[in-house]
Formats: structure tokens, sequence, C-alpha cells
């Protein structure tokens, strides 16, 4: 896993910080690149769309 506290993908702003890959002094994603995803296939929503990158810290909680 990447240090998420010297990486900072500053083009990917994120404010979840239950995600193992959230860099909470940055309020950024630790991550070089994104996976975006629906919650169906059939979505024509955009409240449907999830970070499918996200993982569950150790530490977090939903």
């Amino acid at each position: 896993m990447e240090n998420r506290m010297n990486n900072a993908n500053h083009s990917i702003r994120c404010s979840v910080s239950s995600c193992a890959h959230h860099n909470k002094a940055q309020s950024a994603c630790s991550l070089s690149s994104i996976q975006v995803g629906t919650c169906g296939p059939a979505s024509k929503d955009c409240a449907c769309t999830e970070c499918a990158s996200y993982q569950l810290s150790k530490n977090g909680s939903c």
C-alpha cells in the first residue's frame, strides 16, 4: 500500500476519511488515479456514482 501521508494527488480531492487511500492532511487521494463506477448497470442519475477504488481503512468505519 502507498504511504498516504507522503502521497497526495491534488487532482483527486477527497473528504472520505474512512478510505485507506485518504490523505487527511491534504484532503486528497493518495492514489495516482481512481476508478469511478455506478450503483447499478442502468444508472442514469449522477447520485448513483461511486469511487470504485474505495477501500475501508483499518481505522475507518462507515
